[in-house]
């Protein structure tokens, strides 16, 4: 199961959920349970999707075995073949590419890697390069297995650093496999790519009005866009009013767990200590978290809204 935790407003806890969830499901964590779903017997997989700004390492303080660098291929000319016909700078929908009369242009920070330049080259003048953005990081945190894409300082795209994690390090068979995505805070395409092929999106938020507002946003995304199956963590409850509550009851979206404002979990954050590790109660509360998200899933799949996917998860049908 592949389950993305994010959120519509950046501080709201969501990396001190999505660690404590990991923390709660190792083999360590479980030792004196029995587990109801092989799901559960697995350790888990944990990928930090926030590829500009990654700080789960920080919590679960993995040893890294792995850096490869990646990024995206760019067109380079060879002014041998070349004609200047400009026939690339005509397909490029991002003006990445551009002729001036004996001189070709080429914006590497404007670049998707697509490769219409390269396909509809007349003179086979252009081949691809990589254009390195980031580095990948794959390691291990005691008992879960840990990822992270780092993106250049300076680079505007996170999408292809975050695609790249997620083929190099989630498997193609995810049924006995608890994967956890932490992306990045907001709307906008890192995030959608964090839960593309999720079967499960879980929303943090603040019971205040930005925390409302943001989520109503992820909200739109995840589930109105993507077709995604979501629930939400209240953290902090009890710092605000009551919008998020009614706003939830009123879009049909289970609220599955309530995080209290508390001083210990805020001193625990800043030395970089896991909620679960300072606060151990919380632990079987992370592990009935599992479990209600396991059942929005079950629920949903056998009312007939899911599909089979290619990675052999569960994925809502559109």
């Amino acid at each position: 199961m592949i389950i993305t935790v994010a959120s519509g407003k950046g501080g709201t806890g969501k990396t001190t959920v999505a660690v404590s969830l990991a923390l709660s499901l190792t083999t360590d964590a479980r030792n004196t349970r029995i587990p109801t779903n092989p799901l559960m017997s697995c350790n888990p997989l944990y990928l930090d999707c926030d590829v500009e700004e990654p700080n789960a390492a920080l919590f679960l303080k993995p040893v890294f075995e792995q850096r490869d660098e990646v990024g995206i291929l760019i067109p380079e000319v060879d002014f041998d073949k070349c004609t200047y016909c400009g026939r690339c700078a005509e397909v490029c929908q991002y003006h990445a590419i551009a002729v001036v009369a004996q001189k070709v242009l080429v914006f590497p920070e404007l670049c998707h890697g697509c490769g219409s330049c390269t396909l509809n080259c007349p003179e086979g003048a252009i081949h691809e390069v990589l254009n390195v953005t980031g580095v990948i990081e794959m390691g291990r945190a005691d008992s879960i297995t840990f990822g992270q894409g780092v993106m250049n300082v300076g680079e505007a795209m996170a999408v292809p650093i975050i695609r790249q994690l997620k083929q190099r390090a989630i498997p193609s068979d995810t049924s006995e496999q608890v994967v956890i995505l932490d992306a990045s805070p907001g709307t906008s395409c890192p995030v959608v790519e964090s839960m593309r092929g999720a079967d499960f999106v879980l929303l943090v938020t603040e019971p205040t009005p930005f925390g409302l507002h943001d989520l109503r946003l992820a909200v739109e995304v995840a589930r109105d866009e993507l077709g995604l199956p979501i629930g939400v963590v209240v953290n902090r409850d009890g710092v605000g009013d009551r919008g998020v509550d009614e706003y939830c009851a009123a879009e049909d979206i289970p609220i599955l767990m309530r995080i209290p404002l508390d001083r210990r979990i805020a001193e625990a954050y800043s030395e970089g200590r896991p909620l679960v590790e300072a606060l151990p109660e919380y632990r079987e509360r992370f592990r009935e978290l599992y479990e209600r998200i396991e059942g929005e899933v079950q629920v949903r799949y056998q009312s007939g809204g899911f599909a089979q996917s290619s990675s052999n998860t569960l994925s809502i049908k559109r």
